[in-house]
């Protein structure tokens, strides 16, 4: 297997697998035990995971401070941030080099997503409704089908145990910034309720520079409010009947390049009702019926007339998992209906598409060896049959010294746009396919965590606009298969608890996603980025400080329009002051730096946040 990548991040991983054992003989403290639901689709534990995972807890976004869902992931290992603005604007993330389009992001297992993009409304997720996120990295589509690519993010939202519990926060700060969100959780007897609600509303400033042609100098801000719940009944021991849903509803200014209001709406929606069975000691059974919409609409007016476009995105899921204790192995059986329906005011756009899915996966522990293999096959009624599989191997050096090695195959659907857009779309287009190898050695013991995983994603028929498009009748070019990439690194992480006070942890990428025709570095993607962050505790104060650095990107294929690199300092502070109160403080971009996410599109500068969080249990 070969990994082309810096001799710096060779050595970087060398180094991490000879210290580990070291690190172990300092301290013989249990290994942290996490438990992830994404990378299985079924509680397991951290340590038996053999996928590349993530977490990001509750009490970590708490302490964050961050303003949006897009900000916390920026700061992640593997991960990167594309925005066309403020907080308030379209955004993408990118994982592990990947596309915005080759992610798969869920709500509380609800797929979310524009059929006629391809990418989530990031924008629309409200952080203050987010009890916890994983990221899974890495081919997936042997679990979730298509478009999991550069992998799985999976949002979830509070829910409901125990005794009766109150929270909520209010914020307020630079831009005209504030928000309120208040919820309540708990049980009682059989049932178990959770319930939350929320509103933001910033002035924002103007989303464009003054060289973009759309510039327009007023402040472009932004206006949300939102609604989730869990509800959950134990109808019978080890039987659980729920309902779950989420509701955000958000308007939000542009520049459009004229003195006129230009403004767009999304609305993200998602709703599923579940029932969960245990049917003997061995066998649980999940049945789930769910719907999510994406209603994204843009708007400009002028003196006379208000110009409209408006597309609907809704999906319809059904999902059958059986999951089966073997000792101490266990077999998962999927059957999956997935149906993919477009409303627009562009008629073209207007279609449906289903896909029946079938899968199994097999998880084997053996002593120190772990085993996880699966295969699926999702049959489309627009794209036909798509098969893939994966294979992956563990073993523990010693309880908190792991190595893993992995194979698998993913694709990506095409999207509505690249099928059926006038002037772009070509109902012939296949999926984009991918062939991941990965190889990664983990280390948790006591106070120290350390990571390394080298990876190497080849993608082929890559969907790209080229021009001129090979189908006659296309002046400015199509939607055609014909590139291929590589995605292809180092993801180094490190966490260290010094003392009792402090706690240093560090993350960093060494990448290289390349278009493999052109050689040129793909879009919007840095081939360094990371991040490092200190944080102190004393007593009922918590402080600390991030800095997060990326290296230069371009904003085209062509790799002409350059964005430099920059390098953020944030600094936060907690203090709960009484058991139930606590005030924190936060301060992004101390140093005022200029820097773009996307060419002609502004980044705020040094801003400072103000809350308060009341929490009763």
């Amino acid at each position: 297997m070969s990994f082309p990548v810096t001799r710096q991040a060779a050595l970087a991983s060398l180094a991490l697998a000879v210290a580990a054992p070291a690190v172990q003989a300092q301290t013989q403290a249990p290994v942290l035990n996490a438990v992830l639901v994404t990378a299985t689709r079924t509680p397991q534990a951290a340590r038996d995971i053999i996928s590349d995972t993530l977490s990001i807890g509750a009490e970590e976004i708490a302490r964050s401070g961050a303003g949006s869902i897009t900000e916390l992931l920026q700061r992640q290992r593997g991960i990167e941030v594309s925005r066309n603005g403020g907080p308030g604007a379209n955004a993408s993330v990118f994982l592990r080099g990947s596309n915005g389009n080759q992610v798969i992001v869920l709500i509380d297992g609800v797929r979310i997503g524009s059929a006629s993009s391809g990418a989530a409304a990031w924008n629309a997720i409200p952080l203050g409704a987010v009890d916890h996120i994983e990221v899974v990295y890495g081919p997936l589509s042997t679990l979730y089908g298509a478009d999991a690519i550069g992998g799985v993010v999976q949002i979830f939202t509070r829910k409901g145990q125990g005794s009766l519990a109150l929270d909520a926060n209010v914020m307020a700060g630079t831009y005209g910034t504030r928000s309120g969100t208040a919820g309540i959780s708990g049980s009682a007897g059989a049932f178990n309720y959770a319930l939350s609600a929320g509103k933001e509303r910033s002035s924002g400033f103007s989303s464009t520079l003054p060289a973009s042609t759309s510039y327009n100098m007023d402040d472009d801000g932004y206006d949300r409010k939102h609604a989730n719940g869990q509800l959950a009944w134990q109808i019978a021991r080890g039987h659980e009947l729920g309902v779950l849903f989420l509701h955000s509803d958000q308007e939000a200014d542009f520049d459009s390049g004229t003195k006129a209001r230009a403004w767009s709406t999304q609305k993200l929606d998602t709703a599923a009702l579940y029932s969960r069975n245990r049917l003997s000691d061995a066998w649980q059974m999940t049945t789930q019926i769910a719907q999510s919409r994406d209603k994204s609409g843009s708007f400009t007016a002028t003196a006379t007339t208000t110009a409209a476009s408006q597309i609907n995105t809704k999906q319809s899921q059904y999902s059958w998992q059986n999951d089966i204790a073997l000792g101490t192995d266990s077999l998962q059986l999927l059957a999956e209906h997935r149906k993919e329906e477009v409303e627009s005011n562009t008629a073209a756009l207007v279609r449906e598409r289903s896909t029946t899915s079938w899968a199994a996966s097999y998880n084997m522990k053996r002593g120190d060896h772990l085993l996880a293999a699966a295969a699926r096959n999702d049959d489309s009624s627009q794209y036909g049959s798509k098969s893939t599989g994966s294979l992956g191997y563990g073993y523990r050096i010693t309880p908190g010294l792991r190595v893993n090695a992995s194979y698998g195959t993913s694709f990506r659907a095409p999207t509505f746009n690249e099928l059926y857009y006038p002037g772009y779309g070509l109902p012939t287009n296949r999926p984009e396919e991918g062939r991941n190898r990965e190889i990664g050695i983990h280390f948790e013991q006591g106070a120290t965590t350390l990571g390394a995983v080298a990876y190497r994603n080849k993608l082929t028929d890559l969907l790209v606009n080229i021009s001129p498009c090979p189908r006659p009748g296309f002046r400015s070019g199509c939607a055609y298969n014909v590139n291929q990439a590589t995605l292809e690194g180092i993801s180094l992480s490190a966490r260290q608890q010094l003392g009792n006070s402090f706690t240093l942890s560090a993350n960093a990428d060494l990448q290289n996603p390349q278009d493999d025709g052109s050689g040129k570095q793909l879009v919007r993607r840095a081939k360094r980025h990371g991040n490092v962050a200190l944080e102190y505790t004393a007593g009922s104060l918590t402080t600390g400080a991030e800095w997060q650095v990326s290296g230069y990107r371009f904003d085209d294929t062509a790799n002409r329009n350059r964005l430099g690199g920059y390098g953020l300092l944030n600094l936060h502070a907690a203090w709960e002051f009484d058991r139930s109160w606590t005030a924190t403080l936060r301060w992004n971009n101390v140093t005022d730096k200029h820097y773009e996410l996307a060419r002609n599109y502004a980044t705020a500068g040094s801003t400072v946040y103000a809350g308060l969080r009341y929490s009763y249990k």
